[in-house]
């Protein structure tokens, strides 16, 4: 079903109003798709739900403090001053037949018992990686190779970042070669579409290699 979106996925998560519909008999109950944004500490997973959502973002953001010092590991991030403390929540309008729903999960290690729920029910995955911290990226990957849960990498372009290719960025990971890796810009719409778009076309291409029960 999601095959038959993608080719709409610009225009209708840009131009998309629901209040132009023509309203029918019945309300019309759109598929709904879950999809976590995943990584590690800071590597900006709220900048990127934040960047797409078409609704104000649900966010649970709290300052960093002294007490957390010695517990997360803010290098490579010493401006970071605030840290999601449970998810991240928006949503995208593919159109009146399909929503994104989009989790950002908590980057703490001591918070990652909260990563088994939000994973429930969810269709697939971004990773995202920062080159400055490319070894916080192995939990996640991990998270989801042993879960089954498809997922993707893309590769936040922090200013000032080691610039890496994608296939050394593969090597790196360690991650199956048919399994996508992108680069990308958090803070930019366009660029967080672009990798919603490779993940939900990641996620036909898996669909299309199941074998068929008889």
């Amino acid at each position: 079903m999601i095959s038959t979106y993608c080719e709409r996925f610009w225009m209708a998560s840009e131009n998309y109003d629901p209040s132009r519909q023509n309203p029918g008999p019945a309300p019309h109950l759109a598929a709904s798709v879950k999809i976590l944004i995943a990584g590690g500490f800071g590597v900006g997973k709220t900048t990127m739900v934040s960047a797409i959502s078409e609704i104000a973002p649900l966010r649970t953001e709290e300052l960093i403090t002294e007490v957390s010092s010695g517990v997360d590991d803010l290098s490579g991030v010493e401006q970071k001053h605030t840290t999601t403390v449970a998810l991240d929540f928006g949503r995208i309008t593919i159109d009146r037949d399909l929503v994104l729903y989009l989790f950002g999960t908590p980057g703490q290690d001591r918070f990652w018992f909260l990563w088994d729920e939000l994973a429930r029910g969810a269709l697939g995955a971004v990773v995202l990686a920062d080159t400055r911290r490319l070894s916080n990226s192995f939990a996640a990957v991990d998270f989801f190779e042993r879960r089954g849960l498809p997922f993707i990498v893309g590769v936040n372009c922090f200013d000032g970042a080691p610039r890496y290719t994608i296939d050394e960025v593969r090597d790196a990971l360690d991650i199956d070669p048919r399994t996508p890796v992108l680069l990308c810009d958090a803070r930019n719409r366009e660029s967080t579409k672009n990798v919603l778009l490779v993940l939900l076309q990641h996620l036909i291409e898996l669909a299309g290699r199941e074998p068929v029960s008889t």
